[in-house]
């Protein structure tokens, strides 16, 4: 009995000294401009910032101390954040959180590391989901799923409860389809708040009665709200033949939510590609960060294409002269067998310019035309519902937002971090 006495207490010692030696990191992040930023996500690379000891963590505390104009103050605040695994070995990649930054000031935020689970919890600001099918009204939640590329495009597509993964933040919501197209659809809510898990993209009438918002656009053959495609002979194109294509969410958290599409063997313009497709949304934005990663011979001699679709009814385009930015506004009937809902969007795509090749006008789109740089793609999608409460009303204030957009993505905070010895 001594003996098994003395083991547990060897081993609470050892737990206890590896507690104490886990790292402590000072984040400081810099706003650069003459403008209050919001929400402003901070994501920390672990691979850099731990090494080999971000194998150990198992939770983070993230601290800061409160803001008296401009200035740090002295009551200590704790913040949501969460630890991202991506590539699936259980072990943290990413730490991330969100936090607000006065215009022209530095904020500093320590981060204690642990080795244990963390015993406190913060309520959800993003989710992401996947449900599979059941003939028996259960729809289980599955973390992914890949499908042989011989399936008919709308097996794929009928097989997934709500016909994709679907992820949101307060604001807004999304899925990516589960099929050939891998088109984005939005969903719009009165007020701010996670609903996608009680409607699933389905909302009854009862639930826009409720204020549970709906599914708010008909993308048709479009590229929708910044769908990703190829674009051959001047014409877009969908991910038509593949040997697997699938999807997996990757994250879903207080802080930020992530859901991955991925094709095995894209046979396109005569070559094999593979792809995968990352779609990241953070605590009270409306707005996604879009990442494409493409391998393949002469990749970067591809093209491929996104954008934002004409609107149904009442159209309003934006296209900005230099830049990657485009934008649209109108009404539109998302849901033919009703058609008395009609309801009022806005759109947005951002592209950074080093993968902007040109812009395009065509019957359906306002097009950026896109090429990969060492494989990778990265563009940026928005969106607004004119059922909003508190949100835009008309084309000229959501075009003036997009650009208000542009000009943080262009502009980003600074983020800086260093080791300390405890």
């Amino acid at each position: 009995m001594k003996r098994i006495f003395f083991f547990i207490a060897f081993l609470s010692t050892i737990a206890l000294s590896a507690t104490e030696k886990m790292p402590v990191l000072t984040i400081s992040v810099t706003n650069p401009s003459a403008t209050d930023r919001h929400e402003v996500p901070v994501i920390i690379d672990l691979h850099q910032a731990l090494g080999e000891k971000r194998v150990c963590i198992q939770a983070a505390k993230v601290t800061t101390l409160s803001l008296q104009k401009g200035r740090e103050g002295g009551e200590s605040i704790l913040l949501p954040s969460q630890l991202d695994d991506f590539d699936g070995d259980l072990i943290p990649d990413e730490l991330a959180f969100v936090a607000d930054i006065p215009a022209h000031s530095t904020h500093s935020f320590r981060v204690e590391c642990a080795a244990v689970p963390p015993q406190q919890s913060f309520p959800p600001r993003t989710a992401a989901f996947m449900k599979v099918w059941d003939r028996k009204y259960r729809y289980p939640y599955i973390n992914s799923i890949e499908y042989q590329g011989r399936n008919a495009p709308l097996a794929t597509y009928d097989a997934i409860y709500g016909h994709g993964a679907q992820w949101e933040s307060e604001l807004v919501g999304f899925r990516v389809y589960m099929d050939h197209r891998q088109s984005i659809d939005i969903y719009g809510k009165p007020t701010p708040q996670l609903v996608l898990d009680k409607t699933n993209f389905y909302s009854t009438r009862e639930d826009i009665a409720a204020g549970l918002g709906c599914d708010i656009l008909f993308a048709g053959a479009s590229v929708g709200a910044g769908s990703f495609r190829g674009y051959i002979d001047g014409q877009p194109t969908y991910v038509d033949s593949v040997e697997a294509r699938g999807q997996r969410v990757i994250a879903s958290g207080p802080v930020r939510a992530i859901v991955e599409v991925w094709d095995k063997n894209w046979f396109y313009n005569s070559k094999t590609l593979q792809m995968r497709q990352r779609y990241t949304i953070y605590a009270g934005h409306r707005d996604v960060q879009v990442d494409i990663q493409l391998a393949g011979q002469d990749i970067d001699s591809e093209t491929f294409c996104t954008g934002v679709q004409k609107i149904e009814m009442d159209n309003e385009g934006y296209m900005g002269v230099t830049s990657g930015l485009v934008g649209s506004w109108g009404r539109n009937i998302p849901d033919k067998a009703a058609e008395d809902l009609v309801e009022g969007v806005g759109l947005g795509v951002i592209v950074e310019p080093c993968y902007l090749t040109s812009k395009k006008e065509d019957d359906l789109n306002y097009l950026t035309i896109l090429h990969p740089v060492n494989g990778h793609i990265r563009y940026h999608l928005a969106i607004c519902a004119l059922m909003e409460r508190d949100g835009f009303k008309d084309a000229k204030s959501w075009f003036s937002w997009l650009q208000q957009w542009q000009t943080e993505l262009n502009q980003p905070c600074t983020i800086k971090v260093k080791r300390q010895k405890r």
